[in-house]
């Protein structure tokens, strides 16, 4: 990280759930943004008892303290980039909209968390539409794994070519660009994450791996947050972070007696 005597460096803030098992969440954010070399800010937006073996609470803080968190961050740093996770209802959605309004982030990178690993549903069944209608329009990027696809566009993606199309039919909700994550597919012994921002397509190819990873999805959203504001554009900043995930995901460990596995962070830095 660049220290400078009279110069801010660029923040990234995560607005998120916080995990208290480590692995996900507001835990995995900051993990990211520090391997990065990226300053860490947090606004917590649902706190959740979990470990490696599952779910077992929830609870939502009250929304004036969300904006609070939000306001403080926006009030003393430099933020370039905010990545948004665990939104756990409308409500709440509602409010982290109208703070992108009213502060204007260069970047929102949008990952529509709605289920955990473990299976714990994690959104409010009032939240989709809400999701849809105030955030994706807001959004730089978007990055869904195949099931958040699905219900976000409301019909299955079956196979490969239901995929390629799913970027097109995403990018008509309103995000800017779409990183559509691969590993619910099976195309053999890869996995495959599609991009499109209507002007560039890529396809990010790795080794698919026999780990059951937390925070994936996660750690990727958080990983694009800081290479935007390390200064790579948008389609490096997801070429990047694809690769950061996969490094740390074949160096993962098993920290709780469940058989999920944490990314090691600091061990995946180019």
């Amino acid at each position: 990280m660049k220290r400078m005597t009279n110069e801010r460096i660029v923040s990234a803030l995560t607005i998120a759930g916080s995990d208290s098992g480590g692995g996900a969440g507001i835990q995995a954010d900051l993990k990211t943004f520090a391997a990065h070399g990226v300053h860490g800010l947090s606004a917590i937006a649902a706190l959740t008892a979990q470990h490696t073996r599952g779910v077992t609470a929830v609870h939502v803080p009250p929304i004036e303290f969300l904006h609070a968190q939000i306001d403080a961050c926006f009030e003393d740093f430099d933020i370039g980039a905010m990545k948004l996770g665990m939104l756990a209802n409308a409500e709440v959605i509602a409010a982290v909209a109208d703070a992108i309004d009213r502060h204007k982030p260069p970047f929102v990178v949008l990952d529509p968390v709605m289920v955990a690993t473990s299976g714990a549903k994690l959104l409010a069944d009032d939240a989709l539409h809400a999701l849809r209608r105030r955030l994706l329009p807001r959004a730089a990027i978007v990055t869904p794994n195949i099931p958040e696809a699905e219900l976000l566009l409301g019909h299955a993606i079956a196979d490969a070519d239901a995929a390629d199309l799913a970027l097109a039919e995403l990018r008509a909700l309103g995000a800017q660009a779409v990183l559509l994550k691969g590993g619910h597919l099976d195309e053999g012994a890869q996995v495959i994450d599609r991009y499109a921002d209507g002007t560039t397509a890529a396809r990010f190819v790795h080794d698919r791996l026999d780990i059951n990873g937390h925070g994936t999805g996660c750690t990727l959203a958080s990983a694009i947050a800081a290479q935007l504001c390390l200064g790579l554009p948008l389609p490096l900043a997801c070429a990047a972070a694809t690769d950061y995930v996969s490094r740390a995901l074949a160096i993962a460990y098993r920290p709780g007696r469940g058989n999920i596995a944490v990314l090691d962070h600091f061990g995946a830095r180019a």
